[in-house]
């Protein structure tokens, strides 16, 4: 398969001129690389859950996983290091005459017979060739009944097919890649966002075990140990875990958060934009509540706080895009004739309102418990109105849109938007600072917002001062996240303070104004800290951004004899012109991520609470030592100086 494209020339009077000669014809291979973003969304360099590094991982994974699913191999081995990634299953293995064109031609595979492959994830063809040219090195191995072949690649491009041999091995698949360098600028795969995804991969698939890196993941209880995983704090009742043949949930509400918090998956795959499936399990659940109290509750009371899991299994599921992290399929499938099934919603309103509403009646208790916290969300609900009616006044009243916030075109939560996913919002303090970003972002995908002052320290405070407090108003009204996390207007939240002590003071009384309210924007992976340089070493020939004191001794030595040293105290004192180098392809990250060793109730309490001695030993143990050679050679700089 071929792609056309066209390439426009002007004339000389400017005028566009469209002939023969503008049409290109892309190999595969080509077209791959030249638009990734088509297939793998956005490249990133792994700060981020969504970046492309690890769609390049899910794929290859995803073809395991229906091995598996097809009771083929009850073991994955995912290992990383250094940017190489290799991944082993144990099932069927690729039949040895093909494994050059299941990776290397579009629309080669076995998932197009449904014999082989039922109810899969990938089905278009695509996803492990898109690896394959996308990565500087690509090795694929199959073993079959004590016959192994294998091959290797560059770019996409066979470099080697060795002769088929006899091995022990036991039957199976090895997929070895490197990620291109020159597509996936410095990245790094983060453990936590691999160890997530493949926790996810085992909640689905009872009896598999992956091994990754040495660690074993399983699940034995599904949905069920998701939940436990992911719930932090203190919940309003024991999980209600109900499953069958093609859909499983789990249900439990929160006794501390505000939002809602959803987990949906397709066929194994994990769906973190939800789509269709997700959409008829909300409706579900409020239909199900309202009729088993007799009671026409508001959705937005049954559903505050509520932490739950959703799977379905679907007949060739439809995604709305290669990364298939959002279910587009309205019905479950076909049958054997090829009819239309039921529609997923009414599959979903049908099954789970019989279910849960049995489950409820079995379970008096929990259905007493439910009761009573919609009436509490109900009751908080009425007395919060009137302060939110006149924060929304207020909001409108300061020209959020022309004084704090400097708005972007595209946006996370606009369907419409081709770079929604690429959407940033930086929160700066002080003029200076978002001066600086103002004049250097991209106005498409990039917005700032800006601070007055150190925000509030909210620990302990109630959802009312959210609306009390300008500043709180404002920054949850220009993230447009007061009802829900759904209508997030941006994808990546920034924090972009000075690197000094007042700039990390306000970064954590910013990331304390989440945690404590919003969470889930923290735990779904939106919330990041621009790193920016601290200091600027140049000569006449070239420039360093240096964002150590290992990396400018370094340039210090490489740039030879006396070049010039800039320590960049604040955001402010950094020109636009050179703010674009900070915030833009090469742009660092460092995502806040959320451990398992503590809950957020007791992260709050030791860090930002009033045990200022228990801190101040804290600090005092855990003082970062640098590396003794750097050490040595800033003393001997400054004693110079």
């Amino acid at each position: 398969m071929e792609r056309v494209g066209v390439r426009i020339n002007m004339s000389e009077n400017n005028t566009v001129q469209y002939t023969e000669e503008n049409i290109k014809t892309l190999e595969p291979r080509e077209h791959v690389r030249l638009r990734p973003g088509m297939y793998i969304g956005k490249l990133g360099d792994g700060s981020s859950v969504d970046d492309g590094i690890y769609i390049l991982l899910k794929e290859v994974i995803d073809n395991s996983i229906d091995e598996f699913r097809m009771r083929n191999g009850k073991k994955i081995e995912v290992k990383i290091k250094d940017g190489k990634v290799v991944v082993r299953d144990y099932g069927r293995g690729i039949p040895l005459g093909s494994i050059v064109d299941v990776v290397s031609i579009m629309n080669t595979g076995g998932k197009y017979d449904d014999g082989a492959f039922k109810k899969s994830i990938g089905l278009n063809g695509v996803g492990t060739k898109a690896v394959n040219f996308l990565s500087e090195y690509f090795q694929v191995k199959s073993v079959r009944e004590g016959k192994m072949k294998r091959a290797e690649f560059k770019q996409g491009k066979l470099v080697e097919l060795f002769p088929e041999t006899e091995t022990s091995e036991r039957n199976g698949t090895e997929i070895t890649f490197i990620p291109d360098e020159t597509i996936f600028i410095n990245y790094k795969f983060r453990s936590e966002y691999v160890e997530r995804m493949l926790r996810n991969y085992t909640y689905l698939n009872l009896g598999l075990k992956i091994y990754y890196n040495g660690e074993v993941f399983e699940s034995q209880n599904g949905l069920r140990d998701l939940l436990e995983e992911e719930i932090d704090g203190e919940i309003v009742y024991p999980i209600i875990h109900i499953k069958d043949e093609d859909m499983e949930v789990a249900i439990t509400h929160s006794d501390r958060s505000q939002s809602e918090t959803y987990f949906s998956f397709v066929n194994g795959q994990y769906t973190s934009q939800g789509g269709t499936h997700l959409s008829a399990f909300k409706e579900a659940y409020v239909k199900t509540i309202r009729e088993f109290y007799n009671k026409n509750f508001e959705a937005a009371d049954i559903r505050k706080a509520i932490i739950a899991a959703v799977y379905i299994n679907v007949g060739n599921p439809v995604f709305e895009s290669q990364t298939k992290t959002k279910l587009g399929s309205a019905t479950m499938g076909q049958d054997k004739k090829g009819n239309e099934l039921e529609t997923i919603k009414t599959f979903m309103i049908n099954n789970l309102k019989s279910k849960l509403d049995n489950f409820l009646h079995k379970n008096p208790e929990i259905a007493e418990a439910i009761q009573k916290k919609i009436i509490i969300s109900e009751r908080e609900r009425k007395e919060l109105s009137g302060i939110q009616k006149l924060a929304r006044e207020r909001a409108k009243k300061v020209s959020l849109h022309n004084k704090k916030l400097r708005d972007c075109r595209q946006h996370y939560n606009d369907q419409k938007a081709v770079r929604k996913a690429e959407s940033q919002i930086f929160i700066t303090e002080g003029d200076s600072a978002s001066g600086s970003i103002t004049k250097s972002r991209d106005v498409e995908t990039q917005a700032v917002f800006s601070l007055r002052g150190k925000p509030l320290n909210s620990y302990g405070l109630t959802k009312r001062v959210v609306y009390e407090n300008e500043e709180f108003n404002l920054l949850q009204a220009a993230l447009n996240i007061e009802d829900s996390l759904e209508d997030l207007r941006y994808n990546q939240v920034i924090i972009a303070t000075d690197a000094d002590v007042d700039g990390m003071h306000i970064r954590l009384l910013i990331i304390t104004f989440f945690l404590q309210f919003f969470p889930d924007l923290i735990k779904n992976g939106h919330l990041y800290i621009l790193q920016t340089p601290l200091f600027r070493v140049r000569n006449r020939k070239e420039t360093r951004y240096c964002y150590s004191d290992a990396e400018r001794i370094k340039a210090l030595n490489e740039l030879g004899k006396n070049p010039e040293i800039t320590r960049f105290k604040g955001l402010g004192e950094i020109s636009p012109d050179e703010f674009k180098h900070f915030i833009g392809k090469d742009i660092r990250l460092e995502p806040v991520i959320l451990g398992k060793d503590q809950t957020i109730e007791q992260l709050l309490e030791f860090y930002m609470g009033k045990n200022t001695p228990d801190r101040q030993t804290f600090i005092l143990q855990n003082l970062v030592v640098e590396d003794p050679e750097i050490d040595k050679k800033v003393a001997l700089e400054e004693t110079e100086v």
